[in-house]
Parts: structure tokens; sequence; C-alpha cells
């Protein structure tokens, strides 16, 4: 399997935590990898690009980092992670599993983050089959909607049946080895 390098927004003001989760993120793995200390800086680095991580360690300075963990996990691309006390956990488990928000309760082992990072990776390496999957379904719809289109412009301009129309543009493409949406793409010119 090819080795994914993911990217890492680290939102935490505790300096053990940091160090702790560096060890963890080498570049071989994790590039880039962006540490923050506080909620508006994080919603600014967030701003600036999406990551395929967001680790949040709660509480900081300005917010406990629930609400960002649960803004972050509706995006379809990031895998959240939120490092909270036990008895914070046991308030919002519901609610993080029910957005797909990783919940760790504290205190946390080295050992404990490794495996969280690599759950993590399963996760992203999912959303990436769904993507994957998502627009594939939409390069299909697109060309069947060109491929309407055209025919309907035989249709009308060439005076064709619905049934000559769609033969016509299977044929075009098999003959000239190409993609149907090739085809109805220059109807479509010639037409309009």
């Amino acid at each position: 399997m090819k080795e994914r390098v993911y990217s890492v927004l680290v939102v935490s003001a505790a300096e053990k935590m940091n160090t702790a989760l560096s060890s963890l993120l080498p570049e071989s793995h994790f590039e880039p990898v962006r540490f923050v200390t506080s909620i508006n800086a994080a919603r600014r680095a967030w701003g600036d690009r999406s990551y395929d991580h967001v680790i949040i360690n709660s509480p900081l300075k300005d917010a406990t980092g629930i609400e960002f963990a649960l803004n972050i996990a509706e995006s379809r691309n990031t895998v959240v992670l939120l490092l909270v006390r036990d008895e914070t956990a046991q308030d919002i488990r519901d609610e993080a599993v029910a957005n797909g928000v990783f919940l760790l309760s504290k205190p946390v082992t080295v050992s404990s983050l490794s495996i969280a990072l690599d759950w993590l990776a399963s996760a992203r390496e999912n959303l990436r089959k769904i993507e994957k999957k998502t627009l594939s379904f939409e390069e299909k719809m697109e060309e069947i909607r060109l491929v309407n289109r055209a025919k309907w412009l035989l249709i009308s301009e060439l005076k064709m049946e619905e049934p000559e129309a769609h033969r016509y543009i299977e044929k075009q493409a098999m003959d000239r080895c190409i993609r149907k949406k090739e085809v109805a793409e220059e109807i479509i010119r010639t037409y309009t």
C-alpha cells in the first residue's frame, strides 16, 4: 500500500502535549504539521487551508474547543480528535460520536496517542474512498446530462428520433475510441 502523508493542525496550549505529539508526527508521514495555542488561531489556520487531521487538546485559553471540533467534523475531508478530561468526555460523548469526532479522555499516554493517530489515518482513508466514489458518480451524472443535451440537439437540428440520436453518439464514440462525453461536447459546440 502506498504510504500516505497527512496534514495536521494541532490546537493545544499545553507544551508537554505538544512535545509528545511532535515526536509522534514525523515529516515522513505528517506534513505540514501546524501547532496553534488557541481556537482563534485555529480558525485562522483553518481559513488558510484544510487539514486531513485536526487534533484539539481541550480546554484552551479562549474556549473548550468542543464547538470548533464539531464544526470542523462537518467538513467532509477532515478527521477530528478531541482530547478532553474524562468527565467532559462523558457529557459530550453522544454528540461527538453523532458528528464523527474521535474522543480521547485525558490523561493520555504516548501509546494511546499513537493508536489514536492510526485511527485518524484509517478514518481519513475511508473518507478518501468515499470522495473518489462521489467524484466518479458526479462525473457519470455530468456525462449523462451532456449526452442527453446532445441527443436533444440532434433531434431538433437533424430531425433524428431519440433512439437514432442515442445510437449515433454511441457509434461515434466507439468508432473514434473516445468517450460519449467527448462526442456530446462536440455536438453541443457544433449546434449551439
